[in-house]
């Protein structure tokens, strides 16, 4: 299969299939001519790696998954503890999410939004600090 057809067939993008063979992730075949020919294998690990992407993991735990994937004698315990580490920097994301939303929200609800050039939007992300005139 040439890089079209899998790119349609494991829904990743072209350019991010030729990212992750720059970075070794994936190594395809090549004709002759210097074209790329895809193996069901490669598929396989496309499709892995996207899945893992979807779910927010950085790249060296995908390279590290897939290591743990194609070792046969692989402890499930490591798979967790990469999978546990990611779920911790999801938590704390969330945390940070919600107390932005959280100031957010109070900034939005404490400016008036009239005609009046007094916003306290402005003055948060100024530090408070209003220029002397």
């Amino acid at each position: 299969m040439n890089i079209g057809e899998v790119s349609k067939a494991t829904g990743v993008p072209a350019k991010t299939i030729r990212y992750y063979e720059e970075i070794g992730l994936i190594i395809p075949n090549r004709d002759d001519n210097g074209y790329r020919r895809f193996r069901d294998q490669d598929l396989h690990k496309l499709a892995f790696l996207g899945r893992a992407r979807a779910l927010g993991f950085p790249i060296v735990d995908c390279r590290n998954l897939m290591q743990l994937y194609d070792d046969s004698g692989r402890s499930s315990a490591e798979v967790k503890a990469i999978a546990q580490d990611h779920l911790e920097d999801i938590d704390r994301k969330i945390t940070d999410l919600q107390e932005m939303r959280e100031t957010l929200h109070s900034l939005v609800t404490a400016c008036a939004g009239d005609n009046r050039p007094d916003c306290p939007i402005l003055a948060s992300l100024a530090g408070g600090f209003e220029p002397k005139t």
